[in-house]
């Protein structure tokens, strides 16, 4: 099913496609991959002036892969300490009844290194999941592209970017998931293990590889509307911060500048994610802690105000999560010189279709 995408993304030559030399003779050209910009198709066959690779090209996949799991990775095991805590708030509020009180009692209890208890699965299963979101985001985003032309891909660009994101993160939270119920189970059920090579063994033995797997449906519940909030949000706000606030367009800005943009638009697509998936979130700790329990049972026990518990700190911890993770994976690009589509712009084509109506 996946053959005709993979053949365009190894620049398969296409037997149709031609292109005019500057002396007006057609030569055949090879593979065409079609990005979001208006005009603009990148020949497969060559890199671009200054790039390290071809847009669409499995090396330019699998930077985007490389990419993401630095981003998630790294992020997601520096903010540890405020996780462990917003976690301890979800599953036990009598106990943890703050932000501030929660890491007092965790200090009291369990002294500095215990802020740290879980980053061993936290950074493995991040980067896995790092590298399925945003590697295979840029795959499916440039094969829904393909299947539905460039103009329906300008128009309907909100859609295209919401289906690429929630079919990457229902891979992602595959790889994820293992990692994650280990996780949970070191912060927020005390004596069960301190580290990785305890509590896996232990998951494993008790509960099976379902114990690995349990949380999975909460857990799409939770991250397939944060990733698709995530990509689709930082996308268009990018996309009209260049609009309507940068007082120059983004190939006048430097690199530095891009990346503040960068910063600005996934901190606040990081808010809207927190909102978005915080319910799920709370029904993912409650599960892992509890074992046998359903995400319905942990949901009716939790109840509507208790879904919401640890909201703040889970608005500060992902929308500083969110803003690193584009900081990080687009200054990789940068430095990778891979190749950076400027925000899209109508078609030619469309417009000439616009203005004939």
């Amino acid at each position: 099913m996946l053959s005709p995408f993979f053949s365009r993304a190894l620049c398969q030559t296409s037997e149709n496609t031609t292109v005019a030399t500057t002396k007006d003779v057609e030569t055949p050209q090879r593979g065409l991959v079609q990005s979001l910009v208006s005009g603009r198709q990148i020949a497969a066959a060559a890199v671009n002036e200054g790039d390290s690779c071809e847009f669409g090209s499995l090396h330019y996949f699998a930077l985007c892969g490389l990419g993401g799991i630095l981003s998630c990775g790294i992020t997601h095991t520096a903010v540890v300490p405020l996780d462990l805590v917003k976690c301890r708030i979800q599953v036990d509020p009598a106990k943890y009844k703050s932000v501030f009180n929660g890491f007092k009692v965790t200090l009291k209890e369990d002294g500095a290194r215990g802020l740290a208890k879980g980053w061993a699965p936290t950074f493995f299963g991040y980067s896995a999941q790092g590298l399925c979101k945003f590697g295979l985001y840029e795959v499916f985003k440039v094969m829904y592209s393909d299947i539905i032309g460039e103009e329906n891909s300008y128009l309907y660009r909100t859609w295209l970017y919401l289906s690429a994101s929630a079919s990457a993160e229902f891979f992602a939270d595959i790889a994820l998931s293992p990692m994650e119920a280990a996780k949970v189970k070191i912060q927020t059920t005390p004596g069960f293990a301190n580290t990785l090579r305890e509590a896996w063994p232990r998951i494993y033995r008790e509960e099976g590889l379902n114990g690995f797997y349990k949380s999975l449906v909460p857990l799409w519940m939770r991250q397939i509307p944060y990733t698709m909030m995530k990509f689709a949000c930082f996308e268009r706000t990018v996309e009209l911060l260049y609009k309507h606030v940068v007082p120059k367009p983004r190939a006048d800005c430097t690199k530095g500048e891009q990346l503040v943009v960068t910063f600005a638009a996934g901190y606040i697509a990081g808010v809207f994610c927190a909102i978005v998936s915080h319910p799920a979130d709370t029904v993912v700790s409650k599960l892992n802690q509890e074992k046998g329990s359903t995400a319905l049972e942990a949901a009716k026990k939790l109840g509507m105000a208790g879904l919401w518990k640890g909201l703040m700190p889970r608005i500060v911890m992902i929308g500083t999560l969110t803003a690193l993770q584009w900081f990080i994976y687009d200054a990789f690009k940068v430095a990778m010189r891979m190749p950076r589509p400027p925000p899209p712009e109508m078609p030619e084509s469309l417009k000439k279709k616009l203005g004939q109506q």
